[in-house]
C-alpha cells in the first residue's frame, strides 16, 4: 500500500517537471529566448499576425547584434519572428530557409552570408510564393530583379567609404604634425572586411578617393584582411607595426571591429595612450558601442554611423507588408521606396565631438 500510495505523488511530479520543460524551451510555443552565438531567437507569438523568418549571416557581428534587436523591437506586437544563426555558412542559411519554407512563414528577411548566392534564395521563395527582404549585404541586381516580392534594406557602401576618408582629411587639415616626415603624403595602412564583399571593397576604394578629392596625395604602406574580426585586426596591425614602425601616419579599417583590434595593437606598441607625440588616428565603420567608448577615450578618431535602428525596422516593416499581402511603400513601411525595391539608411560621420547622435 505505502508503495502504490508514492507512486501517485511522484508520477504527478514527473508529469508536471516534461510540462514545464516543454513550456520553458519548445520553439513552437514562441517563448521569447535571447539571441546568443549557437541558437535561434523567437520572438513571443502576436496573436493573428504573421511569422517573419530572419535568417542572420552570423550572431556574433557587433553590428549584426545591434540590427537583430532592432528587428525584435520592431516585431512587438506585429508579427512573429522567427531568427536564426547561419554561422558565416551559406550551405547552413540555405538550409535554414528550406526549414523557413516548410514551416510556412509568411515571409523572410535574410542577412545573406554570401551575397552572390542570394539567387538561390530568391528562386526558393519565388516557388513557395513567400516573399523576401534582403538586409545589409545586398544581392547582384540580377537576382533583385528575379521576382516582384523581392526588396533589400541597407546603405549605400560608397557614402561610408567617402565618410572614413573625410574623416581623416579634416584631422590632416588641422593637424599639421600628423605628417610625420613632412613629405606631404599621407602615409596609411587598411584593414579590409571579407574579400570580394561589397562593403570592404567600396568602402576601401571610396576612403582613399575622398581623400585624394581633398587633393592629399597617399602612400598605401600595407593592406591586408580581417574578416571583420576584432583579434584578427589586432594580429594585422602587430604585423603592419613590425614591418613599418613609426612610418604609418592613419589607420582606415572597413568596420569598427577591426578598428578597435587595430587600436590595441597601437596601445600594446605605446601608441594612442593620451601621449599626442605617439598618437595615430584610426577610422571605423559602424558607430558601435565600443567603438563609441573608444571615441570618448581619443584611442579612435572617428567613425562612421551605420544605422543598426532603422536597417532593422525597416526589414521588419517591409517584410511585415509583404507578408500581408501589400506592397510596400512609404506609407505602409514608414521608409522610401527607390526604384521600387531599394530602402537606403543613410550614414553619418561621428566624432566624439557629436557622439551623442550614435548613442
Amino acid at each position: 500500500m505505502k508503495k502504490q500510495l508514492l507512486a501517485i505523488p511522484l508520477a504527478a511530479l514527473m508529469m508536471a517537471a516534461v510540462v514545464g520543460c516543454g513550456t520553458s524551451k519548445s520553439p513552437t510555443t514562441g517563448g521569447s529566448t535571447a539571441p546568443s552565438a549557437s541558437a535561434g531567437a523567437t520572438t513571443a507569438p502576436a496573436k493573428g499576425k504573421p511569422t517573419i523568418g530572419v535568417a542572420i549571416y552570423k550572431f556574433d557581428d557587433t553590428f549584426m547584434t545591434g540590427v537583430r534587436n532592432a528587428i525584435t523591437a520592431a516585431a512587438e506586437g506585429k508579427a512573429t519572428v522567427d531568427m536564426v544563426d547561419s554561422q558565416n555558412s551559406q550551405p547552413t542559411q540555405n538550409d535554414k530557409v528550406d526549414l523557413f519554407i516548410t514551416k510556412k512563414v509568411n515571409a523572410l528577411a535574410i542577412n545573406a552570408v554570401d551575397r552572390t548566392a542570394a539567387g538561390v534564395i530568391v528562386d526558393k521563395a519565388k516557388a513557395a510564393n513567400i516573399p523576401v527582404v534582403f538586409f545589409n549585404r545586398e544581392p547582384l541586381a540580377d537576382d533583385m530583379k528575379k521576382w516582384d516580392k523581392v526588396y533589400y534594406v541597407g546603405a549605400k557602401a560608397e557614402e561610408s567609404g567617402t565618410i572614413s576618408g573625410q574623416l581623416l582629411v579634416d584631422y590632416w587639415k588641422a593637424h599639421p604634425e600628423m605628417d610625420k616626415n613632412k613629405d606631404g603624403i599621407l602615409q596609411y595602412v587598411m584593414l579590409k572586411g571579407e574579400p570580394g564583399h561589397q562593403d570592404a571593397e567600396l568602402r576601401t576604394k571610396f576612403s582613399i578617393k575622398a581623400i585624394e578629392d581633398a587633393g592629399i596625395k597617399v602612400q598605401k604602406l600595407a593592406e591586408d584582411t580581417a574578416m571583420w574580426d576584432r583579434v584578427k585586426g589586432q594580429e594585422k596591425m602587430q604585423a603592419f607595426l613590425a614591418a613599418n614602425g613609426d612610418k604609418i601616419e592613419a589607420v582606415l579599417a572597413n568596420n569598427d571591429d577591426m578598428a578597435l583590434g587595430a587600436i590595441e595593437a597601437l596601445k600594446a606598441a605605446g601608441y594612442n595612450k593620451g601621449d599626442p607625440k605617439k598618437y595615430i588616428p584610426v577610422v571605423g565603420v559602424d558607430a558601435t558601442a565600443p567603438a563609441l567608448k573608444a571615441l570618448e577615450d581619443g584611442s579612435l578618431l572617428g567613425t562612421v554611423l551605420n544605422d543598426a535602428k532603422n536597417q532593422g525596422a525597416a526589414t521588419l516593416n517591409l517584410a511585415n507588408v509583404l507578408a500581408q499581402g501589400q506592397t510596400p511603400n512609404k506609407q505602409n513601411s514608414g521608409y522610401d521606396i527607390v526604384d521600387g525595391k531599394y530602402v537606403w539608411v543613410p550614414y553619418k560621420k561621428i566624432t566624439k565631438d557629436n557622439m551623442n547622435d550614435a548613442k
